[in-house]
């Protein structure tokens, strides 16, 4: 794996203020379900947070209640999804909900966990996360001081690329933050090859991004599940499609609802650059192939050393 192969001497990303405050939730909202991988029922409740304390994970079923904060740095290995790690206290399958978070701009946000160390499913799509925050509301968040602060953004000044194999993440200084991705399925004719576009926008992201559910091949379901994964998943949370007959549970959402789930998955892993309740997601136009959580992650952790390169 080759990793900045574009870089300069200098750092290529930098904070920079948006002119606008750091947000939370106005007030507390909670949800049932169960997870993908572990088929564990658990109870989330998203709760305000004070302005600086960014987006973080309280296990109620652990012994201790350490904080995991919602960062790169917490990032442990987890095979089709990202995981989250901190004083022994794991929270799995983060991303679709982190995913809606970072693109309401709920910059500040208690997570707490009850029943098991997995985030629920839901419909395999963003699009319950994105309700309950709307039936939450936002406000200003305050710190310990009661005073505002102002939310930052990491903008890119150089290009930087990652790649593993035939996948690769690059990213190219933008005046917006846009996500171009691309997925290859040649041996499933259903899914094939797609291409799309996105420019980040909560109402865009709310009506073309979040409804898009996660998916899965057919014919690799009983492997996985051998391996002991996907034991929440149905055809009620996911998308089934097969390489001879395609897709099982239709109607799709989009024609390209794999392709957009993609970028929903993206969305949440950047989503772990952010710190002290900034955004996460960088002001760039971010293009990637074939790309997964590994690599999403992996390309985050290069941009936060490059922050911090001196």
């Amino acid at each position: 794996m080759s990793a900045r192969a574009l870089r300069s001497l200098s750092r290529s990303i930098f904070w920079i203020p948006t002119g606008k405050r750091q947000r939370t939730l106005a007030k507390e909202a909670s949800v049932s379900g169960i997870g993908l991988h572990s088929g564990a029922s658990s109870r989330v409740r998203l709760l305000p947070a004070m302005a600086g304390e960014g987006r973080y994970f309280i296990s109620r079923d652990a012994k201790t209640k350490t904080r995991v904060q919602a960062t790169v740095g917490n990032c442990v290995d987890s095979v089709l999804s990202t995981a989250l790690s901190n004083g022994g206290v794991q929270v799995h399958t983060v991303e679709h909900l982190l995913s809606a978070l970072e693109a309401l701009g709920v910059d500040n946000c208690r997570i707490e966990i009850d029943g098991g160390n997995e985030i629920p499913l839901l419909d395999g799509s963003s699009k319950g996360w994105v309700e309950l925050v709307q039936s939450a509301g936002l406000c200003i968040a305050t710190d310990d001081e009661g005073l505002e602060r102002e939310r930052l953004v990491p903008k890119l000044l150089e290009p930087m690329h990652l790649h593993r194999d035939d996948s690769f993440i690059v990213a190219v200084p933008s005046t917006e933050t846009c996500i171009s991705c691309g997925i290859d399925f040649p041996k499933v004719p259903a899914i094939g090859s797609q291409w799309l576009s996105f420019t980040m926008n909560e109402d865009k992201y709310t009506k073309e991004i979040a409804p898009s559910r996660t998916f899965c091949i057919y014919e690799e379901v009983q492997k996985l599940l051998n391996a002991g994964l996907i034991k929440g998943g149905s055809s009620e949370n996911a998308i089934v499609c097969s390489i001879k007959d395609g897709w099982l549970n239709p109607p799709l959402r989009f024609h390209d609802e794999p392709c957009r789930h993609k970028i929903l998955d993206m969305i949440g892993d950047f989503s772990l650059l952010a710190e002290s309740g900034n955004q996460g997601v960088p002001i760039a136009h971010i293009l990637a192939y074939k790309a997964g959580h590994s690599l999403h992650t992996a390309f985050v952790r290069c941009l936060l050393e490059d922050m911090n390169f001196e």
